[in-house]
């Protein structure tokens, strides 16, 4: 298992707080997977998934199973406690316990790890373009039950702003929330917008007092040799953001 390849954020944490980024490589799946695909409703092979995700467990050395969620491109935070074996419905999850792993699932989509400035609270949101216009951070930071000004983000591998092409109806979503979330959108040459997921996600976190944002320099889109791609590839796999103290 050497070949596994985690990112490891580099941010103001205590030392007790773990926090990790998979990438693509090191696994068991066959394309469109290939090869550490971690996501089990993709339409990989069940036993490659459990074996991939066994894996990571045993690399990292994790107190126990990730608390992984059946994500709904929504709002709604859970307690690791309240995560169910057959994956409860959320998009974010968090802890104030020793020993829980909160998890989510990305293959484009921006990972965002919240650790209180005291380590005592962790969380981890699946923060897509969806969930991060309806307030997926928004709830999880009010979730953890911590000032935004007492919260680090940092901020994983997501499709980068010159790769993700959106329409007009998804600019005015965000600037209905907030308008000055005009600088998280450029024109593109097709007439369309080009969205910064990681501008849009500091803005958001900015909002809600977290002042202390690292990481958010990846792009999922261009770098096929690392990171899966829903954008890029259609059926591919996915990558986990974990965080656990």
């Amino acid at each position: 298992m050497s070949n596994l390849d985690f990112i490891r954020p580099d941010w103001p944490v205590p030392s007790s707080v773990h926090a990790v980024s998979t990438t693509r490589t090191g696994g068991v799946s066959e394309a469109p997977y290939d090869s550490l695909n971690l996501g089990g409703r993709t339409g990989d092979d069940p036993d490659r998934v459990r074996t991939n995700r066994a894996r990571v467990m045993e690399a990292l050395d994790l107190p126990a199973g990730p608390a992984w969620l059946a994500q709904q491109h929504g709002v709604t935070v859970v307690h690791a406690d309240d995560v169910t074996p057959d994956e409860t419905p959320a998009d974010a999850v968090w802890s104030d316990r020793p020993g829980q792993v909160c998890a989510v699932l990305t293959a484009d989509c921006l990972p965002v790890l919240l650790c209180a400035d005291d380590g005592t609270r962790v969380a981890a949101v699946h923060a897509g373009r969806r969930g991060l216009a309806a307030g997926v951070i928004e709830a999880a930071v009010d979730a953890m039950g911590v000032p935004g000004e007492g919260l680090h983000a940092w901020l994983g591998p997501a499709i980068g702003p010159d790769a993700y092409e959106v329409g007009t109806e998804v600019r005015s979503e965000f600037l209905q929330a907030d308008e000055r979330a005009y600088d998280g959108f450029r024109p593109s040459a097709a007439g369309t917008w080009l969205a910064d997921l990681y501008i849009l996600a500091q803005r958001r976190l900015n909002n809600v007092g977290v002042g202390s944002i690292h990481g958010g320099d990846f792009s999922t889109h261009d770098d096929a040799a690392r990171f899966f791609s829903y954008r890029r590839d259609g059926a591919t796999g996915r990558m986990a953001s974990l965080i656990w103290r």
